[in-house]
Formats: structure tokens, sequence, C-alpha cells
């Protein structure tokens, strides 16, 4: 016996399973769950409207919420990633090789610049040290030996070139003093310390600390031993492909989203463009500033980012899950009063990854079915 679904396409056999899926689901939302042995009332249906009796179960299966006016954007919103503000951030490394023998500063203390970030028992910063002392005391020694080549040459007994090569030594030793000195100022500014002090270069938060007591420290190391940076102060940087390039300019305003912090947005603005595209990914980088950051960002978190209408005209933004599509219109359901929901149609603008932009049919405040709006609808088909 030959196989019914042998020649059946793939294609029909998922179709068909969506379907039902979709179908099951509806029946489960709105006719009440199988083991109830209770189904709850059909809601009433006029004028691509639902009318649902007080406290009817399916409502609890349905989120409505208000929507918010927000400044429309030029496009889709896209992928980016917040970064610290380079102009206020700082890596710090040890410009000598020695051993840490105490940590000061750990991550979240706020530092003043030249505050001990930590301290170092390091050969090299010794070595400077003494290089100073002897310069100091080679000074000393040629400045009593000039004196005395200028008054034997007073009293005929010394040559004029000696006393001008007596000169010549003092003012040598004069410039290894002063380059030894610099090299010491540059360690350590105060110069009262045996042990070298590593310190902050700006003053600033400790954001990420890599060494520990004990551990040995190079001038080479790869990675930082302190970040310091200004948490107030934060970059985005995105990219745009070849035909977004006309959208995006320096100052533009941007609105950005992060996944962690859903209860607000965060307003930006755009510092630089790139000048030339990436060969390998054939877009352009962007970089942003964001205006007044909120403590829970945090750098390396992933954003979509919103480039924002010069015009700052606005428009009501709502979740895609709202939308219904019927051909080429769009529409959302309406609470108009409790427990009635209308169907309306929406114009879109701009429909991004999550969120659409309608540019009429919708007023801010107007509460819209949010999660269910697909079963609804099904639900006035049926009625049809």
């Amino acid at each position: 016996m030959k196989n019914p679904f042998a020649k059946v396409p793939f294609e029909v056999v998922a179709g068909t399973a969506l379907a039902l899926a979709v179908l099951f689901g509806a029946i489960w939302l709105f006719r009440g769950k199988p083991d109830t042995g209770v189904d709850p009332p059909k809601p009433q249906t006029s004028n691509d409207t639902l009318h649902f009796a007080a406290g009817a179960e399916q409502l609890s299966y349905l989120d409505i919420a208000p929507v918010e006016e927000l400044a429309a954007p030029t496009m889709q919103s896209l992928p980016g990633k917040l970064a610290f503000d380079e102009d206020v951030t700082v890596r710090v490394f040890s410009p000598v090789t020695g051993r840490v023998t105490e940590l000061v500063a750990k991550p979240g203390n706020a530092t003043k610049a030249k505050d001990v970030l930590a301290w170092l028992s390091s050969p090299d910063f010794a070595q400077a040290r003494a290089d100073a002392r002897k310069a100091q005391a080679d000074l000393a020694l040629k400045q009593k030996a000039l004196s005395r080549a200028k008054e034997l040459t007073d009293l005929g007994v010394l040559a004029r070139k000696d006393l001008e090569g007596a000169q010549a030594d003092l003012g040598q030793a004069q410039a290894e003093l002063d380059r030894a000195q610099s090299v010491l100022k540059n360690l350590d500014p105060t110069g009262n310390d045996a042990r070298y002090a590593l310190r902050a270069p700006i003053a600033g938060v400790v954001v990420d600390r890599t060494i520990n007591p004990g551990q040995e420290v190079r001038p080479d190391a790869q990675a930082p031993l302190f970040i310091l940076t200004d948490p107030a102060k934060l970059w985005v940087n995105f990219e745009l492909s070849e035909q977004d390039m006309t959208k995006v300019h320096n100052a533009q305003a941007i609105r950005i989203d992060v996944d962690a912090i859903t209860d607000k947005h965060f307003a930006g603005h755009v510092i630089y463009v790139g000048g030339a595209l990436d060969p390998a990914t054939r877009r352009i980088a962007v970089r942003a500033e964001v205006e007044q950051p909120d403590p829970r960002l945090k750098p390396e978190m992933f954003a979509r980012i919103s480039p924002l209408e010069d015009d700052a005209h606005k428009e009501i933004a709502v979740p895609n899950s709202a939308l219904i599509s019927i051909g080429l219109h769009h529409y959302v359901f309406i609470e108009e009063t409790p427990g009635t929901l209308k169907r309306r149609e929406v114009q879109l603008s701009v429909i991004g990854e999550r969120v659409a932009y309608v540019k009429a049919g919708l007023k801010a405040g107007e509460r819209v079915v949010t999660r269910g709006a697909v079963l609804l609808n099904a639900e006035l088909g049926q009625a049809e």
C-alpha cells in the first residue's frame, strides 16, 4: 500500500501544522482549558468589536497597556554596544618592573588625580633614585673643581683651556642631574618614598583591576593594571550600511534602548561618522554620546539605536506583537472600555525589529492589546 503522504511537499505539512497549532491555541485561550469541563461564555461581536463579560476568563490572557508618543526614527533600530567614553578614560600600566606590595584602590573606588593606586617594590625605581643621587654628588664635585680652577687661573698657575674644560665638565654633570631627576620625578612626583607609587593620572572611578598583592608587573604587559573612567559619560558604537549612510549625520539625535532596562528610553547624539567603509564588512562606523547616562547602564551592554528625524516630530510606538496584518493593511485592538476591544486600522511609518511606529490611527495614552491580538483577531474572524 502506498504512503498517502509520500508526495506531499514539506511546506504544506509545515503550514498545516502551524495552522493547527494556532487553531488549538485559540481554542485553549478563548474556550477555556480542556480539563475545566466548563467553556467560558463567547464574546459578543459587532462592527469589528468584541464585548467580553466582566471578569471573563479570556481577558486574563491578554496584556493591555497604554501607548506612548516618541520622536519618529528615520529608519529601523540598529544594533550597537555601549562603551567607555575614551575622552575621560585611562588605562594604567606600570612604567617599571616590580612586585606589588600593597593595593590601595579597589573597583568602585573614586580617586583623585595623583592618588596612589598601588605600591610596588621595584629595582627600576631604586636604580632611578640611585642615578639621581649619583648625579647630584657628581655635580657637587664638578662645582668644586670649577671653583678651584678659577682660583688657579686667576693666580696664573692654571691655563685657560683647563678652566674651560672644568666648565664643560660642570655642564655635563648638570645635564646628567637634570635627566636623572626628570626620570625620578616622572616615576615619583613627591620624591619621598622608597617604594614606587603607581598613581592615578586623572580623577575618576576604578572600574577594573587586574593585579593582586605579590604579583610581578612589567611595562610591556598586555592588559592594563587599572582602568579609570568617569561613569557619568558613555559612548555607544554602531554601524551603518551603505544604503543608510544618508540617514545619519553628526549632531543628530538618537534614542537608545537596552534589554536590561525596559522602563526607560535614553537620549544621545551622534559625535562621529566614519570617513570610510570597512572593506571587510562594507559598513561605516558611527559613534554617539549618551546624554545623562543611568547608573544601570554599563559598558559592553548591547543596545538598539534609533536615529531620529531632525524635525523632532513624534509618532506612536507600539510593540510588533500588537499588530495584525491583513493583506496590505495593519490593525491593532483598542480597549474602548473594560471588556470591549475594537479592531482599528493604523498606518505605519517604520516597522522595527520589536517596535513599529504609527503615523495615523492611534493617539498617545490609548490602551492597546500587546499580547493576544492574533487570537482576538481569530475570534473576530469566526464570528464574521
